[in-house]
């Protein structure tokens, strides 16, 4: 049985809120943010890439290679027939039985235009086939945070998920924000693999990051004492000061 530690995300505050709990593993759905809190599992682990740690390995560059004529544009989050199009096609092919799989036109433009924070939609895009792939990503204080991901299923052999990923770690690099956070990674997990192919990956295990070790050494935890009570993780939870000085 899945279960989530979330809160809304609102006001004023809204885009320090989403900076301090982003460091701590939570990621944000529209505005909401969230971290798995499952009774009995804790294989869901948060990662990022420590930018200055990275470097491509050859099967990256070979990816940045195939992918060279893409042409990058970033808009504010505003959804598009275009970019519906292409998500259909893409839920279609790879997550048929996912719990997207019946998004509408109406809640595809919520997921990208209701953020209460900095967001962009990062298009990809190319000078014959048009769209290509597309990125919906929050700026963060420390970081470009990858919400969610599609591409062109019948491009799946040009590895664009992998390039879209070493195009957002040059973004990063040349903004000066030292990471790019991925999501979850789960141990074992074949659709999340991919993750952990990428030098400089960080694990948010244990309330710190920590640098990635062989991800052969990790494994699905699924012990009931390995998650912390929900009042105990909500105790250890660091907020920012969101009071407003008088005067």
């Amino acid at each position: 049985m899945e279960r989530k530690l979330f809160t809304s995300l609102s006001g004023d505050n809204a885009d320090r809120l989403n900076n301090s709990l982003s460091k701590q593993g939570f990621r944000r759905s529209q505005n909401v943010l969230y971290r798995p809190s499952c009774a009995d599992c804790a294989a869901c682990l948060s990662a990022r890439i420590d930018v200055e740690a990275f470097a491509p390995s050859k099967s990256q560059r070979r990816a940045m290679n195939r992918n060279k004529e893409l042409k990058r544009l970033a808009t504010s989050p505003w959804a598009t027939e275009e970019q519906y199009e292409l998500f259909r096609d893409y839920l279609d092919a790879r997550h048929a039985d996912g719990g997207m799989a019946d998004m509408d036109v109406f809640e595809f433009a919520a997921m990208i235009e209701e953020t209460p924070i900095r967001s962009r939609v990062v298009e990809y895009s190319h000078p014959e086939r048009g769209l290509t792939g597309v990125s919906l990503t929050d700026v963060l204080d420390d970081g470009l945070s990858m919400v969610y991901s599609f591409y062109d299923p019948d491009r799946a052999n040009d590895s664009l998920g992998t390039y879209m990923i070493l195009d957002h770690i040059e973004i990063a690099r040349d903004a000066g924000l030292p990471y790019v956070y991925l999501g979850y990674w789960v141990p074992g997990s074949p659709k999340m693999g991919y993750k952990a192919k990428f030098k400089g990956v960080e694990l948010y295990v244990g309330g710190k990051w920590q640098k990635m070790r062989d991800p052969a050494d990790y494994d699905a935890e699924r012990h009931p004492l390995k998650t912390d009570p929900i009042a105990e993780q909500v105790a250890n939870i660091s907020l920012p000061d969101l009071r407003t000085p008088f005067g």
